[in-house]
């Protein structure tokens, strides 16, 4: 990893969702930086302290919570042990969620439900307890020139619509409304909220779209870039937008998306 290995040392860090994938990525990258972090994972409890036993092994500072985010009981519950354990919190990266697919008139209420509460509702609830803490403490003038750092994990399907995943594209462009709102309101207190949205990651979620080398052909006639993204693309965005080198960005969604978003069907006049 080439970046800073102090660039948020003395910061406190969790990532939700982070006992695979880009969580991990993002959990194992914020680390290498400097900070400590908390993993949090729902059912893969091993792999989460596997991840914990990893980032020690290499000198930082580590632990993993299981939580459920969809349920505030458990949210608050995770939140207190962060807190009991490393006293304070300086960066939340909102990453946990999942996919229930199907075409719009066999979705399930159940569904719609499962995806709503993680992807959005989740993300709703741990921003609040942790913008609760970056109130309560304020700017620590040595450790950063913020208050606090929430970083959303979105989706380019919060700008593009998706037929068969209603509920994940509702959730995710549910999202970009909530952090705006969410940076707007909290600037004054030097609270920075921004939004990362990948496009095709390599990660378990998505492993029959990228897997194969006639899917792989598939997926890349919608990315410009030439190549299907990896969950380091996301973890290195996520250590920056952590960081005060992105002191003066709020409120915004970057895209790591190898240019999905420039609608590449139109390259030729549609």
């Amino acid at each position: 990893m080439s970046i800073s290995s102090d660039l948020l040392e003395g910061q406190v860090a969790l990532v939700t969702g982070s006992s695979s994938g880009i969580g991990e990525s993002v959990a194992r990258y914020l680390a290498s930086s400097g900070a400590a972090v908390v993993i949090n994972y729902h059912s893969e409890k091993d792999e989460a302290h596997k991840i914990v036993e990893d980032i020690k092994s290499n000198g930082g500072k580590a632990i993993a919570i299981g939580a459920d985010v969809s349920k505030e009981d458990q949210v608050k519950a995770m939140f207190e042990q962060t807190l009991q354990t490393f006293g304070t919190l300086h960066i939340l990266v909102n990453n946990a969620g999942l996919q229930k697919d199907s075409a719009f008139v066999d979705m399930s209420l159940d569904h719609w439900n499962m995806v709503i509460g993680i992807n959005l509702t989740g993300q709703f609830l741990c921003a609040r307890e942790a913008a609760k803490e970056f109130l309560r403490r304020g700017i620590e003038p040595n450790i950063s020139k913020a208050a606090g750092k929430i970083i959303c994990m979105s989706s380019v399907h919060q700008v593009i619509p998706w037929a068969g995943h209603v509920n994940y594209a509702t959730s995710k462009g549910g999202i970009d409304m909530m952090m705006r709102s969410i940076a707007q309101e909290l600037a004054p207190q030097k609270i920075r909220v921004n939004s990362i949205a990948p496009g095709a990651i390599k990660t378990p979620i998505n492993k029959s779209a990228w897997d194969t080398p006639e899917a792989e052909a598939d997926l890349l006639k919608l990315i410009p870039s030439g190549r299907v993204g990896e969950v380091d693309d996301i973890a290195k965005a996520a250590v920056w937008l952590a960081s005060d080198e992105s002191d003066y960005v709020n409120g915004i969604t970057l895209f790591v998306d190898g240019g999905m978003t420039l609608y590449p069907g139109f390259r030729t006049g549609g």
